[in-house]
């Protein structure tokens, strides 16, 4: 029997430890965004030149982006609360839909590549789509729609956060003269796969329970 509790304590303790982990890697990394749209002399070439051919869409960009990174977890912490819920909600939708918004110009603006600017324009692309699924859902009282729509909003999201772990990683282990193809990789890659992850969970979740998430994300029809 203690061997049965002290396994559960063991799980409980890991699950406890792995979420404040990823909180706080969601914080530095949204403070550091936040951080370098006002401090950006160490920025990469290619990153200061969309900065001095968008001075204010490229840092307002920048601040949207880290928010709705803090904003969308919170946002999901707070669903057994309508009221704060709802208010969460409507803020980080504001925040989401600049943020989606002025993504465009700045993938599309002297990009790193042409494959890089396709990527981040996709990425924006599905945001805004989770987003107004997600809103016209919860209109209509499918809640289930809702949620699945908000965490695969959230897995493209996280894209944010594997795009910069990734380049970290070829930085420390890849070849710059190979960066270019790599950075053109990562802009797709870093939200596809969380974004493939979250949709085969909710189809497995949808399997075992009609009720679920997918077969109501038709909000349109």
């Amino acid at each position: 029997m203690n061997k049965i509790n002290n396994g559960k304590m063991l799980k409980q303790s890991a699950y406890v430890v792995a979420i404040a982990a990823f909180i706080m890697f969601v914080s530095y990394t949204a403070i550091k965004a936040l951080s370098s749209t006002f401090y950006n002399d160490d920025f990469p070439e290619s990153l200061a030149v969309k900065v001095e051919l968008m001075p204010l869409v490229f840092p307002i960009h920048m601040i949207t982006g880290a928010l709705a990174l803090l904003l969308l977890p919170l946002t999901f912490m707070l669903r057994r609360n309508k009221r704060w819920h709802k208010i969460a909600g409507r803020i980080t939708s504001s925040v989401v839909l600049i943020s989606g918004i002025t993504a465009f110009p700045v993938a599309i603006i002297a990009p790193v590549t042409v494959w890089s600017a396709a990527g981040f324009s996709a990425q924006a692309s599905m945001w805004l789509l989770f987003l107004a699924l997600g809103i016209a859902s919860i209109r209509r009282r499918r809640m289930a729609a809702h949620r699945a729509c908000m965490l695969m909003m959230m897995a493209t999201t996280s894209g944010a956060l594997f795009f910069r772990i990734y380049l970290a990683l070829w930085a420390q282990f890849g070849q710059m003269r190979y960066f270019r193809i790599f950075y053109a990789f990562d802009a797709w890659i870093a939200w596809m796969l969380p974004l493939t992850i979250c949709a085969v969970f909710l189809v497995r979740e949808s399997r075992a329970n009609p009720k679920s998430a997918i077969p109501s994300l038709a909000p349109f029809g």
